[in-house]
């Protein structure tokens, strides 16, 4: 039993025990986060596809925890002037732990 669930403008595949890396949620570490934008599921009864999302059908997790990913450098070669630029960013991350599927 899996499903497709759509969280921070990207797709995920999960099923239960699953940990998934995604971008940072606005929830303290412990607490519960139930995702409801539900794209595909596939279940006993057989495959739910959804328009865009199937009803009735959420998908709860526990926050892991939060924090920042890897650096990754941006850098700029030079142009005419000679003149380069190199900047480093870290991305917020939140770890999710699914624990059940509700409705399916």
């Amino acid at each position: 039993m899996y499903a497709v669930i759509e969280t921070g403008g990207k797709q995920f595949k999960v099923k239960v025990g699953d940990v998934l890396k995604i971008a940072k949620l606005n929830v303290e570490q412990g607490n519960e986060v139930v995702f409801d934008k539900v794209l595909l599921f596939q279940g006993n009864e057989g495959l739910k596809i959804g328009s865009p999302y199937v009803e009735g059908l959420k998908i709860k997790g526990e926050v892991v925890e939060t924090g920042k990913d890897k650096k990754v450098l941006v850098y700029r070669p030079p142009s005419k002037k000679a003149i380069h630029r190199l900047k480093g960013h870290r991305q917020w991350y939140t770890k999710v732990k699914i624990k059940e599927i509700i409705g399916g």
